[in-house]
């Protein structure tokens, strides 16, 4: 049986957007890190946050793993954890070969990344789901949809294995759900995953939150919760609008808090970073999916600016014994991140109109992606988002954020877009 060494290299597994976030952490505990890399180039909704310098060795994973394992078993690692969402079903493969006395559950490794088998573990674990079928059958699904009244009801469609948002699209009133299942059914994802099966669900309303956590020993950590704002964007559902974080204190914590709880145990996390991301609907939470990494889009860095902490500095702190884990958290000031959000399509003109973002009371740190003469089409999903760029605002008066919040949306209403096509080189955003 393989066991973790407390005194070797911890191993990151595709170490992009905030699993970038390990290696400094471990280099500042005076551990050093090794990359595992799934593709010789990281997928290109990431390329950018990876910094290959960070690490003292980069092993390139090949479809048979012996020769990783191998090396991990040689290295004696004291952890194996997934970076972003392409690393964790590579991730569980590893570990329990090199680490097992701190892997998470091999045989639910298929509900820590599969939608479909996420909820079926979560439902057979006794916690209630939103109704849902994963099928590549679009007769089923009818035969679903009568059988669970929803006939006639606005329905979810995406794909079981995307990421940030990536093909989740709502019906409204379940019509033409059978051209829009075939559309995305056989097509590649953003992580170029075939949609080789499709979930689909009941669409239900209420408040969306996320559960970021560590787990270590079986036991799980609430690092933060933050409250998502998501609007739709044309044909396009779930935008992100903005993200708060929330205080320990908001009504519903034990019972999200609870229920994510018995999320993470159903789909058999024990060691490492997690989120998850539910709707409290009028019945209670309902599970919308959970990532089995760090919460994406740099969130550990902000983290640290809400709570003074974050799950990469929990787990770092586990793993070299430096460092007491807390049960929960505290908010110690206002956070809010604005995500950028493109309504129609044109050519920008007028982009130093985003300069005063800089000048904003609350301003705490912001990447402006656009540039004049960019191609823009309507934001789709959160990689979309991304793209444009995002500002985080933090200030101990939370009056003063939703005000900079509210002149961010003036200045972007403001932002000038033409739609006539032009024969000059583009950056075509979200295509």
């Amino acid at each position: 049986m393989t066991t973790s060494n407390p005194q070797g290299p911890a191993v990151i597994v595709d170490p992009y957007s905030s699993g970038a976030f390990f290696a400094p952490a471990f280099t500042d505990a005076g551990v050093p890190v090794v990359a595992v890399v799934s593709s010789p180039a990281p997928p290109e909704v990431y390329a950018s946050s990876y910094q290959p310098q960070d690490f003292s060795q980069i092993i390139l994973a090949t479809e048979d793993l012996s020769e990783v394992v191998n090396k991990l078993r040689e290295l004696r690692p004291r952890c194996v954890l997934a970076g972003c969402e392409s690393g964790v079903e590579l991730a569980d493969a590893i570990a329990p070969q090199v680490v097992a006395d701190i892997a998470n559950v091999p045989e639910k490794a298929g509900a820590r990344r599969h939608k479909g088998d996420m909820a079926a573990a979560v439902a057979q674990a006794g916690l209630p789901i939103i109704a849902q079928l994963c099928t590549d059958d679009a007769d089923e699904v009818e035969k679903w949809l009568y059988q669970e009244n929803l006939i006639g009801r606005d329905l979810v469609i995406k794909p079981p294995k995307s990421a940030s948002t990536d093909g989740v699209t709502k019906v409204a009133k379940g019509e033409g759900w059978r051209e829009v299942f075939h559309e995305m059914l056989g097509k590649h994802n953003r992580l170029g995953i075939l949609n080789n099966k499709l979930v689909v669900q009941e669409y239900v309303t209420g408040i969306e939150y996320v559960v970021d956590t560590i787990s270590y020993e079986g036991k799980h950590s609430i690092s933060d919760i933050c409250k998502y704002h998501k609007i739709n964007n044309g044909q396009y559902m779930a935008i992100y609008d903005r993200m708060e974080w929330l205080p320990p204190t908001i009504p519903v914590y034990d019972q999200i808090v609870a229920y994510a709880r018995g999320v993470l145990d159903a789909v058999g996390m024990r060691f490492g970073t997690s989120h998850v991301e539910l709707m409290f609907t009028e019945h209670g939470p309902r599970l919308i999916e959970v990532g089995a990494r760090p919460h994406g889009g740099g969130h550990p860095r902000f983290c640290r600016i809400a709570t003074g902490d974050s799950q990469v500095d929990r787990v770092v702190r586990f793993f070299t014994r430096q460092g007491a884990i807390p049960d929960s958290f505290k908010l110690i000031n206002h956070v809010l991140v604005v995500f950028l959000i493109c309504r129609t399509r044109g050519r920008v003109n007028n982009v130093e109109i985003f300069d005063r973002v800089r000048e904003l009371q609350s301003h705490h740190f912001s990447v402006i992606k656009i540039r004049n003469n960019d191609w823009l089409e309507p934001t789709k999903d959160l990689f979309a988002s991304l793209d444009l760029g995002f500002v985080v605002l933090a200030h101990e008066d939370e009056s003063q954020i939703m005000a900079d919040y509210q002149l961010i949306r003036s200045l972007e209403q403001q932002l000038k877009l033409d739609p006539r096509e032009k024969n000059v080189k583009e950056r075509v955003f979200y295509e």
